[in-house]
Order: C-alpha cells, then sequence, then structure tokens
C-alpha cells in the first residue's frame, strides 16, 4: 500500500514539476508527513526524513524535466550556471539550519510557507519586470538565498526561482525551464547534506540512509521520472491557470493543517 502511495506521489511530484517548475517538493513533503506518521515513525526525525527525502527525489525529477525543456531550447545556461555557484553554498548551509531545528517547529515553518505559496499562485501574484538579467554576481546572491530556503523546506527552489527569473525580465516558459536545471543541484546538494547530517541518527526507521528513506525515494523516483517529461510537454501547450488555483487550494489546505 505504501509503494503504491509513493508511485501515485511521484506522478503528481513529476507533472508539477515539469509543469511549473516546483520540483514537486512543495507537494513531496506533506504527503510524506502524512505517511511517515501512519507509518509510526519517530517525530523526533519524521520532518527532517520527509525533507531529505523529497531533495533526493527531486534528483529524478529535475533530470528528466530539463532534459525536455532543454530539448525544446527553453533553458538559460548562463543563468543557471551563475545561479548554481550560489545554490550549491546555500543549500548546503540551508540542510544545516533545518538540521539545527526541532521537528514541530519545522513542521510549522514548512506550513507557513506552503500557505505563502498557496496564495501567491491563487492570486497570481507576480513581481513586475525590471528589465534584463543581472550580472554574475547578483545571479549568484540569489542562487544562495534560494539554494538555502529550498533546501529547508526540501523543495527544487522553483517556487522562488521562477518569480526571481520573471522579475528580471525573462519570459515564463523560459523561467519554468530554468528553474527546473536549478532544482538540480539544490537537490544533489541538499540531500547529501541530509544523508550526512542524519547518518548517525538513532531513532530513524530501517532502510534510512541518513535522512533519507529509501523506499520512498524509490517509489517516488519511478514514477516522476516519467511524469515529469509529461509536465514539460504540457507547459509549452496548455494553460495552467486553473490548475494553479487548484494545486494552491490543495497546498491552503496542507499548510492549514500543518499549524492547526
Amino acid at each position: 500500500m505504501d509503494l503504491l502511495l509513493y508511485l501515485a506521489l511521484g506522478a503528481a511530484a513529476g507533472v508539477l514539476a515539469g509543469l511549473f517548475g516546483v520540483g514537486g517538493g512543495i507537494i513531496i513533503v506533506p504527503v510524506l508527513l502524512l505517511s511517515f506518521t501512519a507509518q509510526g515513525f519517530d517525530p523526533a526525525v519524521m520532518t527532517h526524513l520527509a525533507v531529505g527525502t523529497s531533495l533526493a527525489t527531486i534528483i529524478f525529477t529535475s533530470i528528466n524535466s530539463v532534459l525536455e525543456h532543454h530539448r525544446k531550447g527553453a533553458v538559460l545556461w548562463p543563468v543557471f550556471a551563475w545561479m548554481t555557484v550560489g545554490i550549491l553554498l546555500g543549500a548546503g548551509l540551508g540542510a544545516v539550519t533545518a538540521a539545527a531545528i526541532q521537528g514541530p517547529l519545522l513542521q510549522r515553518i514548512i506550513g507557513v510557507f506552503a500557505i505563502v505559496i498557496a496564495l501567491q499562485m491563487a492570486l497570481e501574484l507576480k513581481p513586475k519586470g525590471v528589465g534584463s538579467v543581472p550580472g554574475k554576481p547578483a545571479l549568484t546572491l540569489a542562487g544562495t538565498v534560494i539554494g538555502w530556503a529550498s533546501a529547508i523546506f526540501g523543495i527544487g527552489g522553483g517556487s522562488l526561482t521562477v518569480p526571481f527569473l520573471t522579475w528580471r525580465g525573462v519570459s515564463m516558459q523560459k523561467s519554468v525551464a530554468t528553474s527546473s536545471a536549478c532544482g538540480l543541484p539544490i537537490a544533489v546538494v541538499g540531500s547529501a547534506s541530509f544523508i550526512w547530517l542524519g547518518w548517525d541518527t538513532p531513532e530513524l526507521p530501517e532502510w534510512s540512509l541518513g535522512f533519507v528513506y529509501l523506499p520512498a525515494l524509490i517509489g517516488v523516483a519511478i514514477s516522476s521520472m516519467f511524469f515529469a517529461r509529461i509536465g514539460a510537454r504540457l507547459a509549452h501547450t496548455l494553460s495552467p491557470r486553473l490548475l494553479k488555483r487548484l494545486f494552491a487550494l490543495l497546498l491552503f489546505s496542507v499548510g492549514l493543517s500543518f499549524l492547526i
């Protein structure tokens, strides 16, 4: 039953990753928390395990999403390169920050973040473009902040990268495509950091690799790799307005449940 849940979760996350460039983590973390609670995992490590596992699954989601966007020529590789310089530092710092926060508090922080993103998507709050893409130092600084926040929340950074790039005058399609590419280094560094930080934690369940739960990783990865390409194709053919609002409603409900 748990494997079927993880496969379904991977399918949803993959479509969301390709469609919105959000990496899927914003929905993976809450569902993993529900699953881990049902399985009776220790509350002290449950949230960190969900965040670390989410980051690990985004590695597989990002690869297929990026391949599809690259095939359509939508990824801005120079922008990706300079943002990645900052992401490598920020994601490591974010994992250390998350590990220092107690599980229940981290759940509330993630709940607030989910509600904020839900409101942003539902109301379509987008920053107005201010001109051209910034220079290399500004891209690196932005990557550091995005990588840090993404590692704390267990996301691929799309909910932060896409608004940033559109604010700097990049088209929505190219912002989503470049955001998908940026999600890969965030996921690699973030998940590796969570594995290292949780390596000797005694409360972890069987089949854990640090703060990464392998059965969930395998189930989500299998289906997300396939469905990420479907989402990327939809991003180039469909208007996602209704989907965004439905997704926002789901996020708002999840975030509220975390706070209550």
